[in-house]
C-alpha cells in the first residue's frame, strides 16, 4: 500500500480507529510529519488534538541516527545498541540532550503559544505519527502520554517495519498500523508526496482542530482558581439568553463527549457553555482529589466568579450541569454561587448531602432507567432538597447513557430545564 500525502495516510488511519470514537479519546501528533495524519484522525473521532513533542537525540558525528529521543516531562530513552555501536561518551550524549531540550521548548511554546496542553489523565491517548522507522520517538511519546495520567495508549502510524512491535515494546497498550511491507528502509518510500511539513501547518492543524472542538464560536479560556489556572472553552452564541458551566464526573475532563453532545443542543437553543478542568494534570492523578466534592465546588464557584467578571457573558444569567461527582459539586457550589437553575445528569447528588436543605436554585435530576444504584441515591437526595426540583428517569439508560437516543432525551431534558429557568431568573451583575 502507498499513500499519496499524509491526509489520505491519516484518513485510511482513522478508518482503522473508528472503534474508539465516542469514548473520552485525545489524539496526540508528533511534529511535524504526524501532526497532519493526526489532524485526520482526531476529525473522525471527534477528539481533540495535541502535538506530543518528541525530539531525537543523532549521533554528534551523524545526526540522522537516533542513540536515543527525548519528550516532554523529562522522559528520555536511550538505544543501547546505537551508543555502543558508535561510541558516544556520557558527555557528548549530555551535550546533545541539553541543545535538544532547548528546541523542545522552543516549539512547546511556538504550537500551543500560552494555552495549556491538553488533560490526559485518566484518558484513552491516540499517539499519531506519519510512520515508525527506529521507534525511538514512537516509544518517548507513548512514555509521555503514560507520564501525563493516560489510562490507555494506543500508538497508531500508517506503515512500520515487520518488526516494530518489538522495537516499540510494552509502551502502548494497542499497536495499529495499516502496513508493515518486507523492503521497509524509510517511511518516505510509501509515500508519493512527503515533503517536509513546516511549523506554519503544525499550527494551522491546530488551531482548526480547536475550531472545531468550540464550534467556531468559542474560544479557549483560562479559569483562575486561587494558585492553579484551569483550561476551559467558552461557547456563547449570537444573543445568547443565559450560560450554563458545566462540572464532569471523577475520570473526565472538559473534553468529556458526553457533556459535550449536551453543550451543543444548549447552543442551538441560544444558551452559552463553558466546560473547564476542576483539576489540573497532576491534580487529576490524586484519585482522592476527584471525590474531594469541596474542593471541586470550590473550582466551580471560582469559575463562576470568573464568568461573571467577563464582559462577554455580562448580565447573562447562570446555571449548573454536573455529571456524576460534578452534579454533588454543583449542588454543594449553589447555596453560594447562585444558579438560576441546576441539572444533574446520572450524578451523584447524596454527596452533597450536608448542603441539599440549603439549595435555592430549580434542580432537575435526570438518571437512567437502568441505573437502580444511582436511582435509590438520587431519591434520596431529593426528598432533603427544599427548593423546587423534579427527577426525571430515562427508560432504558444505565449510568453513561450509552444506550440509543438516552443522551439526546438528556439532552432535550435539560435544555427545556435551562431555557424555562434561565430566562424568567434575573441576571447577575
Amino acid at each position: 500500500m502507498r499513500f499519496e500525502n499524509r491526509l489520505q495516510a491519516g484518513a485510511r488511519l482513522a478508518a482503522r480507529l473508528a472503534y474508539l470514537r465516542g469514548q473520552d479519546v485525545v489524539v496526540l501528533g508528533l511534529p511535524r510529519g504526524g501532526v497532519p495524519v493526526a489532524a485526520e484522525v482526531a476529525e473522525a473521532l471527534d477528539a481533540p488534538l495535541d502535538v506530543c513533542l518528541v525530539r531525537k537525540l543523532g549521533v554528534p558525528y551523524q545526526p540522522e541516527l537516533a542513540m536515543g529521543a527525548i519528550g516532554e516531562d523529562g522522559v528520555r530513552v536511550l538505544n543501547a545498541d546505537v551508543l555502543r555501536g558508535t561510541g558516544v561518551r556520557d558527555d557528548e550524549l549530555a551535550r546533545v540532550e541539553e541543545r535538544e531540550r532547548r528546541v523542545l521548548a522552543e516549539r512547546a511554546e511556538r504550537y500551543r503559544g500560552e494555552g495549556p496542553s491538553t488533560p490526559l489523565a485518566g484518558r484513552t491517548v491516540v499517539v499519531v505519527d506519519d510512520g515508525v522507522a527506529t521507534g525511538s520517538t514512537a516509544r518517548v511519546a507513548c512514555r509521555v502520554a503514560r507520564a501525563r495520567g493516560a489510562a490507555r495508549v494506543v500508538l497508531a502510524i500508517p506503515v512500520a517495519p515487520r518488526d516494530f512491535a518489538r522495537r516499540v515494546g510494552d509502551d502502548a497498550d494497542d499497536l495499529i498500523c495499516l502496513e508493515t511491507p518486507w523492503d521497509f528502509a524509510a517511511v518516505g518510500q510509501f509515500y508519493d508526496d512527503f515533503a517536509q511539513t513546516e511549523d506554519a501547518e503544525v499550527t494551522a492543524c491546530l488551531r482548526r482542530a480547536r475550531r472545531r472542538r468550540t464550534g467556531g464560536t468559542g474560544r479557549e479560556v483560562t479559569v483562575p482558581a486561587g494558585a492553579v489556572r484551569l483550561a476551559g472553552s467558552l461557547t456563547l452564541p449570537e444573543d445568547a439568553t443565559g450560560v450554563v458551566v458545566f462540572a464532569h464526573g471523577s475520570g473526565s475532563s472538559r473534553h468529556s463527549p458526553r457533556n459535550r453532545h449536551v453543550a451543543e443542543g444548549l447552543h442551538r437553543a441560544g444558551l452559552g457553555t463553558l466546560l473547564f478542568d476542576l483539576l489540573t494534570d497532576a491534580e487529576a492523578r490524586e484519585r482522592d482529589n476527584v471525590f474531594d466534592i469541596p474542593l471541586l465546588a470550590g473550582r466551580l464557584l471560582a469559575a463562576t466568579h470568573w464568568l461573571r467578571r467577563e464582559p462577554a457573558a455580562s448580565g447573562l444569567a447562570l446555571g449548573y450541569f454536573g455529571a456524576s461527582t460534578g452534579a454533588a459539586a454543583a449542588l454543594w457550589a449553589a447555596p453560594d454561587g447562585h444558579p438560576a437553575a441546576v441539572v444533574s445528569r446520572g450524578g451523584r447528588p447524596d454527596l452533597a448531602g450536608p448542603r441539599l436543605p440549603e439549595v435555592t436554585a430549580p434542580t432537575l435530576l435526570i438518571v437512567g432507567g437502568a441505573d437502580p444504584l444511582v436511582l435509590g441515591l438520587n431519591r434520596g437526595a431529593q426528598a432533603r432538597l427544599r427548593c423546587e426540583n423534579r427527577l426525571e428517569t430515562v427508560p432504558g439508560a444505565t449510568h453513561l447513557f450509552e444506550e440509543p437516543g438516552t443522551l439526546e432525551r438528556v439532552t432535550e431534558l435539560a435544555r427545556d430545564w435551562f431555557t424555562d429557568h434561565l430566562h424568567m431568573a434575573p441576571a447577575h451583575a
